[in-house]
């Protein structure tokens, strides 16, 4: 693996081309370690949108499935009360 020409530590830029030869094996260690981590990364994106879909096609199988059963007739609303009547004075 290629370093690049610059690498950038804790926001200091070192050159590549200065660095011994055991900052150049952990610089590369580091990279290698990134470019996992971008994959995993993509990885987890790619695993919940799937897992988004799965929970969408859940909930839609369920709602199918209620929409089918027949559903229980709605209580007849209750007539309004009347007004008690003023008591006399």
């Amino acid at each position: 693996m290629t370093l690049p020409q610059y690498v950038t530590i804790n926001g200091t830029s070192y050159a590549s081309a200065n660095l011994n030869e055991a900052a150049r094996i952990q610089a590369a260690n580091i990279q290698a370690v990134d470019a996992e981590l971008a994959r995993l990364q993509q990885q987890t994106a790619f695993a919940q949108t799937a897992r988004n879909a799965y929970v969408n096609a859940l909930i839609e199988a369920v709602k199918g499935r209620e929409a089918a059963a027949p559903a229980e007739k709605p209580k007849k609303p209750r007539a309004p009360r009347k007004p008690k009547a003023a008591a006399a004075a």
